[in-house]
């Protein structure tokens, strides 16, 4: 007798639109590379400036700068600045989540390899 397929232990996910789609698919790009991921953990921790986050990754200032404008560009970052000094900060709940499943689901994957 055949094994039933797979059930998702979850509902399904309404059908959305390309627009949505196409939005989703940016998002996973700008967070798709580890320097930029590494900005997003380092501000897990709450709202940094930009000199606090280049110290803290040892990474030159202008390439922080320029990895915070494309994660702003997609609404994962929002900025406040006071005086000279820009802050950062993750934009929402959504995308602390967000961070939180991909490293929980990457490390569980990591774990089940080796």
């Amino acid at each position: 007798m055949p094994h039933p397929p797979h059930e998702p232990p979850h509902a399904p996910i309404p059908p959305v639109s390309d627009d949505v789609l196409e939005s989703v698919s940016a998002l996973f790009r700008a967070i798709g590379e580890p320097a930029r991921m590494r900005l997003l953990v380092a501000l897990s921790g709450g709202e940094r400036c930009v000199t606090d986050l280049a110290e803290r990754l040892a990474e030159p200032l202008p390439a922080v700068s320029h990895r915070l404008r494309l994660l702003r560009a997609e609404r994962l970052v929002v900025r406040r600045r006071d005086g000279r000094h820009v802050y950062y900060a993750l934009a929402d709940h959504h995308v602390v989540d967000l961070i939180t499943n991909a490293l929980a689901h990457a490390s569980e994957h990591l774990e089940e390899a080796s």
